[in-house]
Formats: structure tokens, sequence, C-alpha cells
């Protein structure tokens, strides 16, 4: 992961952060999707991300964001450098193999610097 991405990603990691010292959970996951997104051809950043959303669905009690996420984080040990469904946002509401649209000033980012 170059700089303008590491930046990138751990801007993200750090809303999300802030967002969780305010009880934010729907703002903190926002940011962490982004982070995924972002992160998910990078080994321990992709598993990073998918350790904190399964943080926060243990502090909200939720069983399917658990499981999901438990799921993905063997995954992203497995297949981030093989193959990764781009675009998608890592969480247990959607499929795992499932390619999303990337929001525009991520893509430009990617697009830019080489991920």
């Amino acid at each position: 992961m170059n700089d303008v991405l590491r930046e990138a990603f751990d801007n993200e990691l750090s809303a999300a952060f802030a967002a969780e010292r305010v009880a934010d959970y729907d703002r903190a996951f926002h940011h962490l999707e982004r982070a995924h997104i972002l992160g998910q051809r990078f080994t321990t950043r992709h598993m990073r991300v998918h350790w904190l959303m399964l943080k926060y669905g243990l502090v909200l009690t939720r069983p399917q964001e658990v499981l999901g996420q438990l799921a993905r984080i063997v995954a992203a040990a497995l297949f981030s450098r093989i193959w990764v469904p781009i675009g998608n946002t890592g969480r247990a509401n959607v499929s795992a193999m499932r390619p999303m649209p990337i929001p525009d000033d991520l893509r430009r980012l990617l697009e830019d610097h080489g991920a």
C-alpha cells in the first residue's frame, strides 16, 4: 500500500474510532466499509477492518454481523492477495462474493495509486 492509500485508509479508521467514541456505530461502520474498500487487497489491513466490524457486532449484539465477520476474517487471511470482490463493503449484510460500486472519491484514489 503506497503512502496516499495508507493515509486515506488510516483517515477512515480514525473517523470510525471517532464515531465509536460517541457510540455512533452506524457512522463507524460507514467508515469501516470505506476502509474495507481501500484495504481489501492488503491482507493485514483487510483482516483489521473485519476484526473491527466483528468488535462492533459484539458491542451491538448483532449475531449475524459477528458470524459473518468471523468467516470474513478467515477469508481475508486466505484470499486478499488472490481475489477480492472489488468495492464490496465487507459487512455481513451483503454477500462476501459480490462486487459493488466504488464511491467516486475512493475509485479515483484506487485508480490513481495503483490498487
